[in-house]
Order: C-alpha cells, then sequence, then structure tokens
C-alpha cells in the first residue's frame, strides 16, 4: 500500500486514490459525535450559502458548521463536539459546513477514488476500512486552519492513520501532550470558551473512540453526504 500526506486545499486537490480529509480541531470530530447522539446523516458542503439553501428546502434538517470558529446565524450548531454531546439528535439530518474540513471535501470529491473523513476519534476505524478494501493508494490530508496554515493536529493523525495502515508503531500519549501545548492551546484560554470550549480539546483527542469510518457517498439527487459504517476490531 502505498501512503500519501498531504496538506491544506493545495493537497486536496492533488490527493488521489482513496482519500482522508482529516479536520481533529473540529470538524469531523463533531461528526462522530454527532452520529453518536444518533444523527441520521449529514452533508459536508463548503458552500454556507449552500447550507442555508437546504434550510429553506428542507426546514426540518439542522445546520452545524462555523466560519473563523464562531457559529453562523440561523445554525443549530456551530462546530463543537461538546455542544452536539449534549442534544438528541436521533434521525435528525445535518448539513455541515466548515473553514477547512468540508472545504477539503468539495476540493476532493471530483478525483478521489473513495473519500472517506477522518479525525483522531475514528482514526483506527479508518484504517481498517480502507485495510479491508484493499487500496492499493491512500492519500491522507491534514486541512490544518482554514486550509490555508497547517496544524500540528491535523498533521499528528494523518500520521497516525499512516502508522496504522503501515504497522508502525506511534506515542499516542506524547501525541496528546504535543497539542495541549501548540494548536490545542486555544481551548484553554477564558475568552474562547463560548465558541471552542475546553471540553472540545478532550473530545478531540480520544483515539479511536469510535468503531465506525465516515465514507462519503451521493444520495439519490447526487448530493455528498456520510454516514457511519461499522468497522469494528
Amino acid at each position: 500500500m502505498k501512503v500519501n500526506i498531504y496538506e491544506l486545499l493545495e493537497g486536496a486537490g492533488l490527493a488521489r486514490g482513496a482519500v482522508v480529509i482529516i479536520d481533529v480541531f473540529r470538524a469531523f470530530t463533531m461528526e462522530s459525535y454527532a452520529f453518536s447522539r444518533g444523527a441520521a446523516r449529514i452533508y459536508p458542503v463548503g458552500d454556507i450559502g449552500e447550507a442555508y439553501r437546504r434550510k429553506e428546502e428542507t426546514p426540518d434538517i439542522m445546520l452545524a458548521g462555523e466560519r473563523g470558529g464562531v457559529k453562523q446565524p440561523g445554525f443549530d450548531f456551530g462546530n463543537s463536539p461538546f455542544e452536539v454531546m449534549q442534544a438528541d439528535l436521533r434521525g435528525k439530518t445535518l448539513v455541515h459546513t466548515t473553514s477547512a474540513g468540508t472545504q477539503g471535501v468539495a476540493a476532493a470529491i471530483g478525483h478521489a477514488d473513495e473519500l472517506l473523513l477522518g479525525a483522531l476519534v475514528n482514526a483506527g476505524a479508518t484504517a481498517r476500512y480502507l485495510r479491508a478494501k484493499k487500496t492499493s493508494e491512500v492519500s491522507l490530508v491534514a486541512m490544518g486552519l482554514a486550509g490555508v496554515t497547517p496544524t500540528a493536529e491535523d498533521r499528528l493523525c494523518a500520521e497516525y492513520i499512516r502508522a496504522l495502515l503501515l504497522g508502525q508503531p506511534f506515542n499516542r500519549e506524547g501525541a496528546i501532550e504535543q497539542l495541549r501545548s501548540t494548536d490545542g492551546a486555544r481551548f484553554f484560554r477564558a475568552e474562547s470558551q463560548d465558541s471552542a470550549p475546553e471540553q472540545d480539546f478532550w473530545l478531540s483527542v480520544e483515539f479511536d473512540r469510535f468503531d465506525f469510518a465516515l465514507p462519503v457517498r451521493r444520495d439519490e439527487q447526487g448530493r455528498i453526504y456520510t454516514q457511519p459504517v461499522p468497522m469494528p476490531e
């Protein structure tokens, strides 16, 4: 298996084979927790205008996401795993748009043989999914901040999935300490607690909490969505 690591929107455009778009803080961590709370389907979209249009067309869907880390007007949720953990999402459909993760999906969907959404919380299941598919080439895309600035957590997640795919060792405890002192430090600032609570950091670094992968599919109308695919060990 050939495993490539790319970064940012540019990397999403270059990625080939089975592509994993990675956003640890917090897009695909949030989606994973939303599914754990019963969400039925999530539609990742790059354009916030499209999210609002979907809401107008189907009022019972829920909107989630951010711009600049902040929940947008009319949205049911921001991009916070802790926020969705407080909600009952059984049977709900969400449309999710963010500054990085869903932008990467939009950039890669046209040329990926298969597209998955990755974070530390579902990294192990994602690796098992790829191995089960006997994928010959994997591209791991660390989306970073707004898709333009590299971040430690997304690069680290890509390296972790690569280690799992290739049977290499990885120091998970050391990784958590590294993230807390680098890009994760913002979750511990008093002024950030409304939009980026400390709980989001700890929920985001729970390695392999969920045993499902998040492949991207198309619905009957050709719109891309994800649902969890169980991948038990």
